[in-house]
């Protein structure tokens, strides 16, 4: 797919320094064949890149941006970069790098493929929380909905689909396929196909051992007898008081991942399998 690369963004794993090397090379890459490369603070480059905030990225007309660190780089990266924006995630100074596409030894090659259109989109479901209707950004991988006091189990309402379950439960979880590797699959939950337009909900500690559910991607109101908090990808909280509605939804845009290589199950790799 050859489209036309002008503007290009940079964001990397907060105060690493191989992370911040890769992204000097990559700059260098990119810059020699005239694209302009923006650096999101905290990241500054000593070369001719213009330093932004995230809050600047939205009067940027951006084509891509890079993801340098691991998963969790990534993660944030979703949440900063405008919602049409395509991402290349490198694992550079990560662990697993479940959603990287490559790793430090392939920056060259892979600049080459993207800026001569050898590539493609791979979008991924992502999932919105609105607390008594005041939504929170959107999850790539998953919403934990969790107990506060951990002297006291409430009580979770869960609505979907026409029925309510209601159980004494620490919390559960609410994971895309693409975030079936994180949070749910630390829980037992399955291993999804990530192009699976479906969401997991993964109990914590359910007192009557409710089972995990595979559902479609369809809204879900949870209430709890007790205060909690709602974790956004395991990097943003936010407070729920008791009785409270959260309702979880399909987000309106879908994440845009740029892929060189087409792989099957290809997080089976990444968990050592």
């Amino acid at each position: 797919m050859a489209d036309t690369i002008r503007n290009v963004a940079i964001i990397t794993k907060i105060n690493n320094a191989e992370a911040e090397t890769a992204a000097e090379r990559i700059t260098n890459l990119l810059i020699t064949r005239k694209i302009r490369v923006y650096s999101i603070l905290p990241l500054t480059l000593e070369n001719s890149t213009s330093v932004v905030t995230p809050e600047d990225l939205k009067n940027i007309d951006l084509d891509l941006a890079f993801a340098v660190g691991g998963d969790g780089t990534t993660l944030k990266a979703f949440r900063i970069i405008p919602c049409n924006t395509p991402l290349v995630s490198m694992n550079v100074g990560g662990h697993r790098g479940v959603l990287s596409e490559v790793g430090i030894d392939a920056i060259e090659s892979a600049i080459d493929m993207i800026v001569t259109g050898r590539y493609f989109h791979d979008l991924r479901l992502r999932i919105q929380a609105s607390i008594n209707g005041s939504k929170v950004p959107p999850a790539l991988n998953d919403i934990v909905f969790t107990r506060v006091n951990l002297t006291k189990t409430p009580i979770l309402s869960i609505k979907l689909m026409d029925d309510e379950i209601k159980q004494r439960m620490d919390g559960i979880i609410i994971s895309t396929a693409t975030g079936s590797t994180a949070h749910s699959y630390s829980m037992g939950g399955p291993v999804l196909y990530e192009d699976m337009g479906c969401l997991i909900l993964n109990p914590i500690a359910s007192v009557n051992r409710m089972p995990g559910l595979v559902i479609p991607a369809i809204d879900i109101d949870i209430k709890s007898t007790h205060d909690a908090q709602l974790i956004i990808d395991g990097q943003e909280v936010f407070k729920v008081t008791a009785g409270q509605s959260v309702r979880i939804s399909r987000f309106s845009m879908d994440a845009e991942f740029i892929r060189l290589k087409k792989r099957g199950m290809r997080q089976l790799t990444k968990l050592g399998f």
